[in-house]
């Protein structure tokens, strides 16, 4: 303010101060007003109450000397042939009937300030050359703090006043008038070191009290303020305003509402159902279709005493004050709003799998938790499940399960526990369940489920067969894959008989028992089956077709998986590209298969590559689905990854501690993903040679796993394979091979000799003998892995190399060089013949 009225003296300046009741605009004015005199700025400052017509002419009136006619406009005339610098203050310029333009002085000089809750009175400073505004919103934190202290003056005492002042502020969010009132209390007679407990009781008695008032500049209590605003709205904008107390404060969008008004759903509560038609109807016209002329001149009037504010990043979606919604939910909003509010936003859910339906799922995902976090009573289950699966989308699964619980329990009530509806909500919460790790509990469900399907429906209705693949893939989950597998085969055979080999769900059922196949290392009867998938898909659905894609990229998985990097890239890059065309560049599942290239490139050593697809990803994700979601995780963890292998290991660290921090805050310390990420953590401090710190987290996890998983679960001797690497590294070999050996002696058992996690751990062990200078042990090892990975993977596999490498070093050792060179020579050859093909 001080700059614009300093600058071009002798031309007409105006400054505009915006903002919500109670922010302190004219706060701000008075306090210029008294620096600039303080400076002699001005020769003369008038003071207009703006707060309808008859104030501002009956202060206009006053300009002027005395005359026989006083009135507004002698009083502008007077004012407009003043040569000297004089400014003009109108304050609380609130009234959205009134025209101030009307009240400026008639010449081309002269300095005006307004005060106004509308921001539609920027146009005058807009309009203007020397024209400014401004919005007045919550006070920095030190500025409020500061505020409190003041207004408290003498009665803060305490020795943490600073403290306390910050920590009461910050749960005032900084608002000016609350700040003031809240001085006001405590100077009348409240303490400092009290107030906070007693405003977190007692909030809205505090927010409404006026009696204290009179310690600070503001004349009415907070609550007053908006008050006063709110009896001068129409209909449908106390509508809209109730209904935005019940949804986050942020991001606010009219699709909300248009897309529940356009929704198909129809609820079982008629009566609901009228209820919130009219409400939609207030808010976006009352016919069938949704009007947005009438949503915009309604959320203009809200912006108009800055109830609600256009969000500054998106000018889509709208703002609402977080003490303004308390404000609204407790004072002005219906008790059964909250519950109108669900159902409003359940009827908006897309049940579709568009781009545009990821996005929106994901904006309307804080109005949910906003929503549900408080429901004390069942919920509709036509409604439950649509807010659910956003949830569960979006990687919320405890909200989700609140949810889903609420609805099993209504589903329960009022149609049997055994009713397909209620055993699908059963399964509902089953998935949820595996989401978090909570197999068992998932186990549970489904095993219920089953049984009663097999009684009810027979034991080979589809809806029995499609229970039996969801308890194989939690039994694959817990590396149950014996389990697993006999189901599969089972699904298999029965939809094979009932339904024929080419029918869609046969088909779903091989890519199932193949990807079980897959994780027990059978990777040659895992490609029998997928191959035969895909090209069943691709004569049936076309080659294009998204379930063709997935059985592609199932099949070059598999690929992967053998070392036959060629093919699986060359898969790859077709899934790639035809679901860029097909879905866009952005659809979730075209992210999937970017990962899935990047992470084929990471196999090879191509790590700019990988890294390049990895950072498109994340970005995209980030966009998309928020920082936090699951997949949006998992992409920082695939990059920490790629920054490992790069030797980038402080930009490998810091993705690794915001994922590892964030899963802790959303899944729990114990959630398989975040000990995930600890695991993944530790491997950067592995590499870093931080052998303490990597150590320390390999050691929780394990424990960790061990308590959760069991002893013999694959991802606990993973774990442990993990942890022997570390003693190892630290020269602690007998704590290395006990452990090595215990992981080997589980796998033999659990997966069988041949398995690539069983070859793994033989090829560690051998690395400790070779250590410990026993050759003859190591050697041992080292052939028989050698000769079931040239008779499983095939001589040019990496891992086959890399075998060849280690026993040509044992040999080597013991003095046998021609058996080393002979090995080497072998190895180099195949290297040769690999890169020629490249070439």
């Amino acid at each position: 303010m001080h700059q614009l009225f300093s600058q071009n003296q002798g031309s007409r300046h105006i400054f505009v101060l915006h903002g919500l009741g109670g922010s302190g605009k004219s706060q701000v004015a008075l306090k210029f007003v008294e620096e600039a005199q303080a400076n002699k700025r001005f020769s003369q400052v008038f003071f207009i109450d703006a707060t309808n017509e008859q104030t501002a002419q009956a202060d206009l009136k006053l300009l002027a000397p005395e005359t026989s006619e006083e009135t507004a406009l002698e009083g502008l005339y007077w004012l407009a042939n003043q040569k000297e610098e004089w400014l003009l203050l109108f304050d609380n310029a609130d009234d959205t009937q009134l025209d101030i333009g009307k009240f400026f002085p008639s010449c081309a000089l002269g300095n005006i300030v307004i005060t106004s809750r509308n921001p539609e009175i920027c146009r005058h400073a807009e309009q203007c050359p020397d024209g400014v505004f401004c919005q007045v919103s919550d006070l920095e934190l030190e500025d409020a703090k500061n505020l409190l202290l003041k207004v408290v003056g003498t009665k803060a005492r305490a020795p943490n006043k600073e403290e306390l002042a910050r920590d009461i502020v910050k749960e005032l969010h900084c608002f000016a008038l609350a700040v003031a009132q809240a001085g006001g209390y405590i100077y009348a007679g409240g303490k400092l070191t009290s107030y906070l407990a007693l405003y977190k009781s007692s909030r809205d008695k505090l927010l409404a009290q006026s009696e204290v008032q009179g310690q600070s500049q503001y004349s009415l209590a907070v609550y007053a303020t908006w008050n006063l605003s709110y009896t001068k709205l129409s209909p449908g904008a106390k509508t809209l305003l109730q209904i935005c107390s019940q949804l986050h404060h942020q991001d606010i969008r009219e699709e909300i509402f248009h897309r529940a008004m356009l929704s198909d759903q129809k609820l079982e509560d008629s009566d609901m159902q009228e209820v919130v038609t009219k409400l939609l109807a207030a808010i976006g016209g009352a016919s069938e279709d949704w009007d947005s002329f009438v949503f915009n001149k309604i959320a203009r009037e809200l912006q108009s005493y800055s109830l609600i504010e256009q969000n500054q990043l998106d000018d889509e979606s709208y703002n609402i004050h977080p003490l303004v919604q308390h404000w609204s939910a407790m004072s002005i909003s219906k008790t059964s709003m909250k519950q109108h509010v669900l159902v409003i936003l359940g009827l908006s859910v897309p049940w579709k799998y568009e781009i545009e339906d990821y996005v929106y799922q994901r904006q309307i995902c804080i109005h949910i938790l906003q929503a549900v976090e408080q429901i004390t009573q069942s919920i509709t289950k036509d409604i439950g499940s649509g807010l659910a699966l956003v949830l569960y989308k979006q990687g919320y699964f405890q909200h989700a399960e609140k949810l889903e619980d609420a609805v099993l329990e209504e589903r329960k009530r009022g149609l049997g526990k055994e009713h397909p509806d209620t055993l699908s909500s059963m399964e509902n919460l089953a998935s949820t369940y595996s989401e978090q790790g909570r197999w068992s509990e998932a186990e549970e469900l489904e095993i219920a489920v089953l049984e009663a399907r097999k009684r009810l429906l027979g034991k080979e209705h589809p809806d029995t067969l499609r229970s039996m693949a969801s308890l194989a893939r939690t039994y694959t989950d817990q590396g149950k894959w014996s389990e697993a597998e006999e189901l599969e085969v089972a699904v298999l055979e029965a939809r094979k008989r009932l339904l024929g080999k080419e029918h869609p769900s046969t088909l779903v059922s091989m890519g199932n028992l193949a990807s079980t196949y897959s994780e027990q290392g059978k990777w040659s009867e895992a490609e029998v089956l997928q191959f035969a998938v895909l090209e069943a898909n691709k004569q049936l659905l076309g080659k294009e077709h998204p379930s063709t894609l997935v059985n592609m990229a199932n099949l070059a998985s598999t690929y992967s998986k053998q070392g036959r990097w060629s093919e699986a890239e060359q898969f790859k890059v077709t899934v790639l590209e035809a679901r860029k065309q097909l879905l866009g560049k952005e659809h979730p599942d075209t992210l999937i298969s970017m990962g899935n290239l990047a992470s084929t490139y990471f196999q090879q050593g191509r790590w700019s590559e990988a890294e390049e697809l990895e950072i498109v990803v994340l970005e995209a994700r980030k966009r998309l689905l928020g920082k936090e979601h699951p997949d949006t995780l998992r992409s920082m963890a695939n990059l920490a990854r790629t920054y490992t292998d790069q030797g980038k290991w402080s930009e490998a660290e810091e993705l690794g501690v915001a994922v590892l921090e964030a899963r802790k805050r959303l899944l729990g310390k114990e959630h398989p993903d975040t000990l995930t990420s600890m695991g993944n953590l530790a491997s950067t401090y592995w590499n870093q040679g931080k052998w303490s710190e990597a150590e320390q987290l390999e050691g929780a996890v394990l424990e960790a796993r061990k308590q959760l998983l069991g002893k013999e679960h694959p991802d606990t001797l993973t774990s442990m394979g993990n942890l022997a690497s570390t003693y190892f590294q630290q020269g602690r070999w007998s704590e290395a091979e006990e452990l090595e050996i215990a992981v080997l002696e589980a796998r033999k058992r659990l997966l069988g000799k041949e398995h690539p996690d069983t070859l793994i751990s033989m090829a560690n062990l051998a690395v400790i003998y070779w250590h410990l200078g026993q050759w003859s042990e190591a050697e041992e090892l080292e052939v028989a892995v050698l000769e079931m990975r040239t008779r499983l993977l095939g001589k040019k596999h990496p891992q086959t190399l890399r075998s060849m490498a280690n026993l040509a070093g044992t040999y080597e050792c013991q003095g046998y060089d021609t058996k080393a060179e002979e090995l080497r020579t072998a190895a180099k050859q195949i290297k040769e013949s690999q890169n020629t093909v490249q070439s």
